[in-house]
């Protein structure tokens, strides 16, 4: 079915004409924008159009109370704004992540939908311009730091409400069970192989506290999110911005969003650079590699049922093949897995992007918001699934954990003391050919006692550490 003349409206700007659909808000440079990059299909998230919102409804306030904007015109755009940032206008939101490399196809999209809804609000044409995308709703603004603002607002939004809310949560449900596994002495493992015993919930402990650092260290890097390049304008100078633009937009965003924004600290950084960003990125990873291995551990820990370490059963959430009858696979395990891979493959990208910061511009903007967004709300949703549907609802192979950790030949470690690492390594290897427990082993290769045998070779004592006898002998 071809389309009318009745569908498009035409829209104009410094190029001239072009066709814009009827109903869109948008107008004329979001849809060359469209138009000159059909690449991905990619678009932003839903945090960073509610951080474009809130900058251009802050804006408007801001330039309100300067005396700079009319009330007439200060009312309608705030109020598009808050729209946009209630997520009401995404669809007009259309432009290709891979655009120009500042994002002003993606501010002056903002720019265009805050002017034409607020023009829709006062009963004025679309593209009237009587509210002008640039000369009101920018105003005070440019793409070279409305962008970097963006991508810190959103940021700091989605670590402090997503994240770290998240992540929490899973530090929780490893905490709650470490009292209901501080019973089972499990075999440790180093290099893959049996090694001495350990508490299940020592092992759980570790997770913990890799969980716990990781939420430490993305707070961390909060402090320099905070910091709002607003008011640099084209180059940092703040050509074209009030004075006191910079300091009070912070000052609003702050009052919005009631995190706690500043004014950079100097805004050429903040528009040439994006380390802020590289660092969240970069301690994201960390909290990713964290993930990856509490998700490895379960699913070495969950193999078998019958050849493998089968010391917990992870839940059976679906079928695990298409062609083997009741296999039931670690898919949460696998899919944090990949998950965490993906962010770490996000923070190279975002590495890359933070070195092409030319001169007064970082020219990877769009990118690097992207893919920190995208690593921030993977991590986030990832762990609140690793938590629920894994860690909080395994059980544990009681009986299959305390043969093996009889039968661990490395115990004889604890007997180093009293007989000699020479005499003890003769032990372990007989115990291990002959498939026997080493303390019936060592009551036949040394002169120790049954009782003295039982206690110092007691799974449980040697999991609390230090030296278990006194002196060599043979």
């Amino acid at each position: 079915m071809s389309s009318s003349e009745n569908d498009y409206r035409t829209e104009k700007d410094s190029l001239g004409e072009i066709r814009v659909p009827a109903n869109a808000l948008y107008g004329a440079q979001t849809q060359r924008a469209v138009e000159n990059f059909p690449i991905s299909g990619l678009l932003f998230p839903r945090e960073f159009i509610r951080a474009l919102g809130l900058i251009k409804l802050a804006a408007a306030e801001v330039n309100l109370s300067l005396g700079l904007l009319g009330e007439e015109q200060a009312s309608p755009i705030k109020t598009a704004a808050q729209e946009v940032a209630d997520g009401r206008w995404d669809r007009d939101f259309p432009i290709d992540i891979f655009q120009t490399g500042s994002g002003t196809s993606t501010n002056m999209n903002a720019n265009e939908v805050i002017a034409n809804r607020a023009l829709q609000i006062i009963g004025a044409d679309m593209g009237s311009k009587k509210i002008h995308p640039n000369d009101h709703v920018n105003m005070g603004q440019s793409s070279n730091d409305v962008i970097p603002t963006c991508i810190h607002l959103s940021a700091y939004l989605a670590v402090s409400e997503n994240l770290v809310p998240a992540l929490k949560h899973l530090h929780q449900t490893l905490t709650s069970r470490i009292a209901d596994c501080d019973d089972v002495i499990k075999t440790g493992r180093t290099h893959l192989m049996d090694a001495m015993p350990i508490r299940l919930s020592q092992q759980v402990s570790g997770w913990a506290s890799q969980v716990k650092h990781g939420i430490e260290r993305v707070e961390a890097a909060l402090p320099r999110l905070a910091e709002l390049a607003l008011g640099g304008t084209a180059v940092g100078t703040g050509i074209n911005a009030h004075p006191e633009f910079a300091k009070k937009i912070a000052e609003e965003l702050a009052h919005l969003t009631n995190l706690p924004l500043r004014e950079a600290e100097n805004h050429f950084e903040a528009q040439a650079a994006q380390d802020a960003a590289v660092e969240l990125s970069g301690q994201l990873k960390t909290v990713a590699v964290s993930l990856m291995k509490i998700a490895n551990d379960l699913r070495w820990m969950n193999s078998g049922p019958q050849a493998g370490l089968s010391e917990i059963i992870l839940p059976a959430l679906q079928p695990g093949s298409s062609i083997m009858p009741g296999k039931i696979n670690p898919v949460i395990s696998e899919a944090t897995i990949m998950a965490c891979a993906h962010v770490i493959g996000n923070d190279a990208a975002v590495t890359l992007g933070g070195q092409w910061g030319n001169f007064e511009l970082n020219v990877m903007l769009p990118m690097i918001a992207y893919n920190l967004l995208q690593s921030i709300t993977v991590l986030g949703s990832v762990s609140r699934v690793l938590a629920d549907k894994a860690i909080a609802g395994f059980t544990i192979n009681r009986e299959n954990i305390a043969d093996l950790v009889e039968k661990n030949p490395i115990m004889v470690t604890a007997l180093n003391p009293v007989i000699g690492y020479d005499l003890a390594a003769k032990i372990a290897k007989r115990a291990y050919a002959e498939n026997r427990r080493v303390r019936e082993v060592a009551q036949e290769m040394t002169e120790l006692s049954a009782e003295e045998l039982a206690k110092l070779l007691d799974p449980r004592e040697l999991t609390e550490g230090g030296i278990k006898g006194g002196g060599t002998g043979g």
